[in-house]
């Protein structure tokens, strides 16, 4: 008895020191420096930096093979906490926000058949494609609103899903989540949008859809930036030249574009500045500045849109915007989440 206890012994600190020494020997350094990038992240594993997760993403980042914005969840309190670790200057986060490309609810598109199935988008869609005449609209069964873990989104009464930009975090895991890949994350603060998905000729789009883009051209023609092409019988916007004035949306025939900026401020013309040079007057795309030469100008407000376009070509600085800001670096006055279509009938 007393020898199996002392073989036994004996093996086990034969054992525990081979196990101290293969620990001494192969040891895996820990990175600090890594840990503190992994726990200045969000944790939440959403893809949206590109990355598998948050550990590769830290991985890259301590690497230098990221930058420290490379996290659009995050937000300016995780750059600033990357940027801390990592020794760098802070760079500006580059935030996004979900947008649902298609507005045909209820309402506007037309239904080929009742679907009677699981309340679940990509179920529907495997049963001849859902019900819906448009076979790139919206199911209206909120899949993505069950994907979004930040309640960001919720059905509206059309069936439609709408997204609350104030809690949207940008992580794009509602995207996956749509069989008709409809949403799409753009830029913060661009508030005009063309929401829908169609690539079909504008005659087949009017037969299912009261909203559906028809390649008229039209916001194109009007748009003073070039920020409008037509690819495929499908409008769409290019941010980084589009300033939200809101002439395509006025513009717009069937309300396929929207502005997401709530209400807009309405420019008013300052006395003393003025000089009267009609250059506000001559860029107003809705003829709502009127004024002689050398003369004090005046502005309409029930023409005027908001569109900034006097205010940005004033050579005094006369032109002064009045009501809420609705985007510029202004505070954003957003009435309700789901945006209104503008009735701007005056310049249609």
């Amino acid at each position: 008895m007393l020898a199996a206890i002392l073989t036994l012994g004996g093996m086990g600190a034969v054992a525990g020191v081979g196990l101290g020494f293969a620990a001494r020997r192969f040891a895996v350094e820990v990175d600090a420096r890594l840990e503190e990038v992994i726990e200045a992240l969000p944790g939440i594993n959403c893809g949206a930096c590109g990355f598998a997760g948050c550990r590769p993403c830290a991985e890259a980042i301590n690497d230098g093979r990221a930058k420290v914005n490379a996290c659009p969840v995050g937000g300016e309190g995780t750059v600033l906490s990357l940027a801390r670790i990592m020794g760098v200057e802070p760079e500006a986060a580059v935030a996004q926000v979900a947008r649902v490309f298609c507005t045909g609810g209820v309402e506007e598109a037309r239904r080929s058949f009742n679907y009677q199935g699981l309340g679940d988008c990509n179920a529907a869609v495997l049963v001849s494609g859902g019900g819906k005449a448009c076979v790139f609209g919206c199911l209206g069964l909120g899949s993505c609103v069950e994907a979004c873990p930040y309640d960001a989104m919720y059905m509206n009464a059309n069936a439609i899903p709408v997204v609350i930009d104030d809690k949207c975090t940008g992580c794009t895991l509602c995207a996956p989540a749509c069989p008709k890949d409809l949403i799409q994350m753009v830029p913060t603060g661009s508030d005009v949008q063309i929401l829908c998905s169609s690539t079909h000729k504008g005659s087949e789009v009017k037969k299912v859809c009261t909203v559906g883009c028809i390649a008229c051209d039209i916001c194109v023609k009007v748009c003073p930036y070039e920020a409008i092409t037509v690819t495929a019988y499908l409008a769409q916007i290019d941010y980084d030249k589009c300033t939200d004035c809101g002439l395509c949306v006025a513009k717009c025939p069937d309300d396929t574009i929207l502005d997401f900026s709530g209400v807009r401020p309405k420019s008013f013309i300052l006395a003393e500045p003025c000089t009267g040079c009609t250059w506000c007057r001559d860029v107003c795309p809705t003829n709502a500045i009127t004024g002689e030469l050398d003369a004090l100008h005046v502005v309409d407000p029930a023409k005027c849109i908001g569109c900034y376009m006097c205010k940005d070509i004033c050579p005094e600085d006369a032109v002064e915007m009045r009501g809420p800001e609705a985007y510029r670096g202004g505070v954003k006055v957003v009435a309700e989440p789901v945006p209104n279509r503008l009735t701007l009938l005056q310049i249609k």
